[in-house]
């Protein structure tokens, strides 16, 4: 049986850290936690569960933190945990399987991560596979009977566990915060950053969040080295806030240019959501069927599902109340699509 350690990095978590260790403590050999200032009951709970506590001065840099963490464990695999995370019975006995039966050449193992929350801020899809299990010291073999090399690629097994994730809060404010320090020190973020930048300004941010990015976006635009889908990423920001702002010419430039290229789902969601406000409910609908039927998101997966589906139902609403000849087509669309929602909302 493999010995592991759980490992995470945590600040005033008081409110969710004791149904994660609780969870846990069964399944792992050690717990590190690390605690980045917490001002609350977080560290008097996790000493109920471990004495491999250390404290790290917040530096706005998550990966630091989670390489310090991950240098005070011992075990031969490391668990990086999140403090708003449990493992119920029935994975819990998965896990512990996998603990007795881990073949010694798997370096890392994947799980599902399942969310369950109301306060998303990246997590588009309610299952998603991630890695959550590292062997902690690897080591390199030669591979190949002739023009050998040294194997780079780690062994991942893709598990069928299943971890919960359930926060109490939303932490938009913090990343949106750790983003823009970033960018306004002139810091270049990596292609993979700013999209999750993108994924949570749609996900979470107000408008106040897409005014202070906009002009990060369209600098990037700018850039020679930014990527086609960087570009499309900027567009919808870039849309979004210009139509927030109601400055019309803009709106519709950053529009066509995502259009010129490969229309999304966002875009579509953005320009139905223009017409509707202007009053021209056709046009609005031609929009959202568009997103819903025609276009893939590429941000927020409820652009090409949920948005469009309840903005049909309100367009078709309005449809009937401005076309009285239609009426009870319209009503019936309108109950279809809300139906429609309710699965949707379901799945």
């Amino acid at each position: 049986m493999i010995s592991i350690s759980l490992c995470m990095i945590v600040k005033n978590e008081e409110a969710v850290l004791e149904r994660c260790l609780s969870s846990f403590k069964p399944l792992v050999d050690e717990m590190v936690i690390v605690d980045t200032g917490s001002i609350d009951s977080t560290k008097k709970i996790a000493a109920h569960y471990t004495n491999r506590i250390f404290d790290f001065e917040w530096t706005g840099d998550f990966s630091e933190a989670r390489n310090f963490a991950f240098s005070k464990c011992t075990c031969e695999y490391i668990y990086s945990a999140d403090a708003d995370e449990f493992i119920d019975e029935e994975n819990a006995a998965e896990f512990l399987a996998l603990k007795k039966a881990m073949e010694p050449e798997v370096e890392l193992v994947q799980m599902w991560y399942v969310n369950r929350h109301p306060y998303r801020t990246t997590d588009n899809y309610e299952r998603d596979l991630r890695p959550k299990l590292y062997k902690r010291l690897r080591s390199f073999v030669w591979i190949d009977p002739v023009h050998e090399s040294v194997r780079l690629d780690p062994v991942v097994f893709d598990s069928d566990i299943e971890i919960i994730h359930m926060p109490g809060q939303i932490h938009a404010g913090r990343d949106f915060s750790i983003f823009l320090k970033s960018l306004a020190s002139g810091e270049s973020l990596s292609p993979k950053l700013m999209h999750m930048y993108s994924m949570e300004l749609f996900m979470a941010g107000s408008s106040g969040d897409f005014y202070a990015a906009a002009p990060y976006f369209e600098a990037m635009i700018g850039d020679p080295s930014t990527t086609e889908d960087m570009r499309m990423d900027a567009y919808c920001v870039l849309a979004h806030c210009a139509r927030i702002r109601r400055n019309t010419n803009a709106f519709f430039k950053w529009c066509l240019k995502n259009i010129s290229i490969k229309p999304c789902a966002e875009i579509c969601c953005e320009l139905g959501h223009y017409y509707f406000d202007a009053g021209d409910t056709e046009e609005a609908s031609v929009w959202f069927i568009n997103a819903l039927e025609e276009t893939d998101a590429i941000l927020i997966a409820d652009a090409a599902r949920r948005t469009p589906l309840d903005m049909l139902a309100h367009c078709y609403e309005r449809l009937a109340a401005e076309h009285p000849e239609i009426k009870d087509v319209c009503l019936k669309m309108a109950v279809d699509y809300k139906a429609k929602l309710s699965e949707a909302l379901k799945s």
